[in-house]
């Protein structure tokens, strides 16, 4: 057994696994110490991992099934299982996905069955003047739902609130971090919106935190619309307080995961061509809210 060793950030999210080489299969015990580092805080950090395609799709696959992004074009021309992040433009067009975590959001909540979780690998880091760009910020929806007063957490509990896809991408979009094109009549049939709970219970751990998504959601059950955009405003904008809030500083090599439920991430784009930026992206498959 590795003599894994979990050091939380002083953040209210996060920890550095350290002692542990993810290009060696990992004995029961070591992945056991993971697993449960993983529920309890969320992001995971690992730092200087040497890693094949080969071997980042059997650690993700210890944690369950691995989720293909849809937009296909991104994916590693050798591994459709990897998508790949990046700002690299090959024969005129991007090899990845670009405007990756360009808002706060958790990942592909407008599906009726979320991710678990994703996993990045860290290939090529843009610099300047010495010091890494394009830092992650992760939030933790968990802290923010603790903070919450009893009455607001007895009010929004069972109730349900509409993601949307569109709404996404309309709001990046919107505030210029996206040039993605309109939904085409099959995309927007085969991305219909869908509903989840305000108050989402963690699978594994049965923790509650915010699932609310800024410029994402639309509605509550049950509540009057006025009112319903202002407590989904003012619940996005609490998720992401800086005081809840981990940042990454990527280096090259790091592997980072998070829990789709339990956080919210934005990529800051403080880069730009020449300086590249590209990660390996692997995604959990995941279960229904509750």
């Amino acid at each position: 057994m590795t003599d894994a060793r979990i050091v939380p950030t002083t953040a209210p999210v996060g920890a550095v696994v350290e002692n542990v080489d993810l290009s060696a299969e990992l004995d029961d015990p070591t992945f056991a110490q993971i697993e449960t580092a993983y529920a309890n805080h969320a992001v995971l950090v690992f730092r200087d991992q040497l890693l094949t395609p080969e071997r980042l799709i059997a650690f993700t696959q210890r944690f369950g099934d691995i989720e293909r992004y849809a937009r296909h074009h991104y994916a590693h021309p050798d591994h459709p299982e990897l998508l790949l992040i990046s700002n690299i433009v090959e024969d005129g067009r991007n090899i990845g996905l670009a405007d990756a975590g360009a808002t706060w959001h958790t990942d592909m909540s407008y599906v009726k069955i979320p991710p678990r979780g994703s996993i990045l690998y860290a290939r090529e880091i843009p610099y300047l003047q010495g010091q890494p760009l394009g830092d992650t910020l992760f939030a933790s929806t968990a802290a923010a739902y603790d903070d919450l007063s009893p009455a607001t957490k007895d009010l929004l509990e069972n109730r349900r609130t509409t993601h949307s896809y569109e709404g996404k991408h309309a709001r990046r979009a919107a505030l210029g971090k996206s040039n993605r094109k309109p939904l085409s009549a099959a995309e927007r049939e085969a991305l219909p919106p869908t509903d989840h709970p305000v108050i989402r219970t963690h699978a594994q751990t049965g923790r509650k935190c915010i699932y609310v998504v800024d410029g994402e959601c639309d509605g509550i059950t049950g509540l009057p619309d006025a009112e319903a955009t202002s407590i989904l405003a003012d619940l996005a904008a609490r998720c992401t307080r800086p005081d809840y809030t981990y940042r990454h500083r990527w280096r090259v090599n790091d592997v980072v995961m998070w829990d789709n439920c339990l956080v919210q991430h934005l990529a800051i784009q403080d880069y730009a061509l020449p300086e590249r930026r590209l990660l390996w992206r692997t995604t959990i498959t995941g279960t229904v809210p509750s």
